[in-house]
């Protein structure tokens, strides 16, 4: 059932407000003009807003006016017990289970998300002609930038949750980009397990990106050599992988226990996802931290380092000077 509901940043605030002082990891969180180094974490969907407690608020005298936001959407699944899709006049937001993380969403005017999102689409520049896998879909944020800018590329996208697709069809204009564009760019969907061993195409994948959550943690499977290593095989030769790999090691723990982190030594010996995936394939991984207000996450990529010049050229002005900041491990 559709159901709507306008509500305020403030209303929402009051109870789900988390005052850590550290910057979240993995997903984003949606913007909060008073606090922007902090989340805002939204009621689980069986929830409605108090507004009781919304009027008991701090008063706002020295910001402007908030954006409203609306619940266009809330149902749960088998996979996700809290599916919500937030709007606002600007954005489109997913919101899956109990972390109330930002899984997905949509800019009204621009396939640029200003997150993590827009990093996947460096990739197809250093990349051979070919299908790409994307193991994580959600609502499909990547697969828009990608098909905009690399209109030619095959997408083939792995999602577990069939009707978490259905809500991106609905929502998130994930229909427009399953249609073979002009070029001959097109995304495909597939229901099922992403790292199953049958999550392949004959030939190989030109490149996969790595986007796999849960309950706000990467999945497990990722800390994993074994993992990294299957996948690898499922390259053809020159493909790479991308992968979003969270933030550090102990952010978690800091989060829940509302802790101020130690500073960051802005090093991939901080992420556990890195190392595994350096085990798997050393002297074959290059990696970054990405920086924004909300979250602080680290990006790894398999190969060599790309000629860093050649690359900020070849990808939309946007990334340009992004791509510049990968580094090889060493």
């Amino acid at each position: 059932m559709r159901t709507t509901t306008t509500l305020h940043l403030s209303h929402l605030l009051p109870r789900f407000y988390n005052t850590n002082p550290s910057r979240f990891n993995a997903k984003p969180h949606l913007p909060d003009p008073r606090a922007r180094l902090s989340p805002l974490r939204l009621a689980p969907a069986r929830s409605s807003p108090d507004g009781q407690n919304a009027a008991s608020a701090p008063v706002e005298a020295e910001t402007k006016e908030e954006e409203p936001f609306s619940v266009i959407m809330a149902l749960g699944s088998k996979y996700n017990d809290g599916i919500m899709v937030i709007d606002s006049p600007c954005s489109r937001y997913l919101l899956l289970d109990s972390s109330r993380n930002v899984h997905s969403m949509i800019k009204k005017d621009s396939v640029w998300t200003g997150s993590y999102w827009d990093e996947f689409a460096s990739l197809p520049a250093i990349i051979p002609q070919g299908p790409i896998a994307m193991l994580g879909l959600g609502a499909g944020t990547a697969a828009h930038s990608i098909l905009k800018y690399y209109p030619s590329f095959h997408i083939i996208g792995w999602e577990l949750d069939e009707l978490l697709i259905n809500v991106a069809r609905a929502y998130f204009d994930l229909s427009k980009v399953e249609e073979k564009n002009e070029h001959g760019g097109y995304l495909s969907v597939c229901i099922g397990d992403a790292l199953s061993p049958d999550a392949t195409v004959e030939g190989g994948f030109a490149g996969i990106i790595v986007d796999l959550f849960a309950d706000g943690k990467i999945l497990p499977q990722l800390l994993e050599e074994e993992t990294w290593a299957g996948l690898a095989k499922k390259l053809m030769p020159n493909g790479r992988i991308m992968v979003n790999c969270s933030g550090r090691d102990n952010d978690q723990y800091y989060r829940e226990h509302k802790i101020a982190p130690p500073k960051s030594k802005r090093s991939w010996t901080e992420n556990s996802a890195i190392k595994a995936l350096s085990r798997a394939l050393p002297g074959e991984v290059c990696w970054k931290l990405v920086e924004e207000p909300e979250c602080e996450n680290y990006f790894a990529l398999t190969g060599p380092l790309p000629d860093l010049d050649a690359w900020s050229m070849a990808v939309p002005a946007k990334l340009s000077s992004k791509v510049k900041l990968w580094q090889q491990v060493e």
